[in-house]
């Protein structure tokens, strides 16, 4: 497969199609530019990131910032617009069962029942909407664990957010014997369900979906946006002048292969 380096993580450069074609198991993740930025300083991120097999280009500004530095992306796939795509094209699949996971206030049954009545049959087996900060409760991780093993799903799509899902699938994908593909999906499960609008197509394809985000909620993305993001393009400068130093240490670096050891790709 084709790579493209930004920074610190190599994106995938494939096409919608070829992902769709050749996805029968593993682990996708959807990089966008608070992902990378993340990556940066957050080595449990960056560790959980080097065992996807798939690393999706969420962003046009991602597309823009390759093309500056000379090898392009082919094409933006928004785990918004993969999701979608994923069980359209696997409707007719009775092998593919989907759980979801992730949203609030029973979001993910409603995402359920819409996707299974688009597609007149139940591919979606089961939901859950986890409590805040699920990922630091043991109990309700064993119950959504129990959950999942129990609905027969085949694919988990976890929509709670990075770097929280991304990492949820590393520390327990070993204990969902029956999961084949593990999606992390961010707000997907949230525009499935109806709860909030996507932008128009043309910010989309212009980079400028943070825009309507923001918009939409500011108080909640403000900083994200507007403070937390804005070095990424300082760094790609210096990616661009052959100034960019991986933000980890060689010992650092040396663990995630034991990080790979205990959560093994599922390819």
């Amino acid at each position: 497969m084709k790579r493209v380096r930004l920074l610190n993580i190599e994106i995938s450069n494939v096409s919608l199609k070829e992902v769709l074609q050749n996805l029968n198991s593993g682990i996708v993740f959807t990089p966008n530019v608070d992902h990378i930025i993340k990556l940066q300083y957050d080595s449990e991120f960056f560790n959980a990131y080097s065992i996807a097999d798939y690393k999706l280009c969420d962003s046009q500004i991602l597309i823009y910032a390759s093309r500056f530095l000379g090898t392009s992306i082919q094409e933006k796939i928004a785990g918004s617009d993969f999701f979608p795509a994923f069980y359209e094209y696997h409707k007719n699949n009775e092998k593919i069962k989907i759980f979801l996971l992730g949203g609030s206030n029973d979001v993910a049954v409603k995402a359920q029942t819409r996707i299974n009545n688009k597609l007149g049959r139940d591919i979606v087996v089961g939901s859950y909407s986890p409590s805040w900060g699920f990922e630091n409760k043991e109990q309700e991780c064993r119950k959504i664990i129990a959950m999942i093993n129990n609905s027969g799903a085949t694919v988990l799509a976890i929509g709670v957010g990075a770097p929280k899902q991304e990492k949820w699938i590393c520390k327990y994908k070993n204990k969902l014997p029956n999961i084949k593909i593990f999606l992390a999906i961010g707000a997907t499960i949230n525009f499935e369900a109806g709860e909030i609008g996507r932008a128009p197509k043309w910010m989309r394809e212009v980079g400028l979906e943070w825009l309507y985000r923001l918009a939409s909620e500011p108080r909640r993305l403000w900083k994200r946006y507007l403070v937390e993001d804005i070095p990424f393009f300082w760094l790609i400068l210096k990616q661009k002048l052959n100034l960019y130093k991986m933000p980890f240490t060689e010992q650092q670096i040396s663990e995630l292969y034991e990080i790979k050891k205990n959560c093994p790709s599922t390819q």
